[in-house]
C-alpha cells in the first residue's frame, strides 16, 4: 500500500462518518419544527424532545471532528502558519500533533471508554428533566468520536512527515466544497457567456484557497 493510498483509506474513514453523522441535521430539524408547533400552536411542549436534540447535535458534532481534519477545515490561528514554507509548516504541525494533539485526544478516548461503560452499566437516564430518555448510547459517541480523531490525526502525522522529507503536503481526499456549487449554478446560467464563466470559476478557485491558506498539495478525485 503506498503512503497515498494509506493516507486517503483514514480520510476515507473520517469522511464516511462525517456524512453519516450529517443525516442526523434532519432529525434534529424534524424535532426542533416538531417542538416549536407544539410549543406555540398547541401550548402542549414536550420537555424530552429538549434532551433528544441535545444528543442528535453532540453525536453530529463530535462525529463530524475527524471528518473536519480530514479536510484541514478547523479553524486555526494562522496569520504566520500561512506564510511559512510547507517544511517549515510540517515540523511545526508534527510538533503540535505528538506533543498536544495525541496525548489529549488519547485521554479523551481513555477517558470516555470508562464514562460511556459506567453509563452503560446504570442504563443511565438524563436527570435535566422529569423521566429523561436513556443517555448512555449518547456518551458511548465519546470514544467513538475520539477513536475516529486518533485515526485521522494519525494520518496527519504521517503527512506532515511526508512533507518533511518532500517538501510537498501530500494530497488530501476530495470531497464537495462550495465552488462545485459555484461551478454547477454557472454552468446552468443562460446569461454568462464562456468566458466569463470561466474567469468566474478562477476567481471563486482563487478565493477558495487563499481561505485555506494552506498549501496542501493537489486532491484527488473519489
Amino acid at each position: 500500500m503506498t503512503a497515498e493510498r494509506f493516507l486517503h483509506s483514514i480520510d476515507g474513514i473520517s469522511t464516511f462518518a462525517g456524512k453519516a453523522a450529517a443525516w442526523l441535521i434532519l432529525g434534529l430539524m424534524g424535532l426542533v419544527c416538531a417542538e416549536v408547533f407544539k410549543r406555540y400552536m398547541l401550548n402542549m411542549p414536550t420537555a424530552w424532545i429538549f434532551d433528544a436534540s441535545n444528543m442528535l447535535y453532540g453525536t453530529l458534532f463530535m462525529l463530524c471532528g475527524a471528518y473536519t481534519l480530514a479536510q484541514n477545515g478547523h479553524v486555526r490561528g494562522d496569520f504566520l502558519y500561512s506564510s511559512m514554507k510547507p517544511r517549515t509548516q510540517a515540523s511545526l504541525d508534527l510538533v503540535l500533533y505528538i506533543v498536544f494533539f495525541l496525548p489529549g485526544i488519547a485521554a479523551l478516548v481513555y477517558a470516555g471508554w470508562d464514562y460511556a461503560g459506567d453509563s452503560w452499566r446504570i442504563r443511565e437516564h438524563s436527570n435535566v428533566t422529569a423521566n429523561g430518555p436513556p443517555v448512555y448510547h449518547f456518551k458511548a459517541m465519546i470514544p467513538l468520536a475520539g477513536a475516529l480523531l486518533l485515526l485521522q490525526g494519525i494520518a496527519e502525522i504521517a503527512r506532515a512527515a511526508i512533507c518533511l522529507k518532500t517538501g510537498v503536503w501530500p494530497s488530501r481526499l476530495k470531497d464537495v466544497s462550495e465552488i462545485d456549487v459555484v461551478e454547477e449554478q454557472l454552468a446552468l446560467s443562460e446569461h454568462v457567456d464562456e468566458e466569463t464563466r470561466r474567469n468566474a470559476i478562477a476567481h471563486a478557485q482563487d478565493i477558495e484557497e487563499a481561505a485555506r491558506q494552506r498549501g496542501m498539495g493537489g486532491e484527488t478525485h473519489k
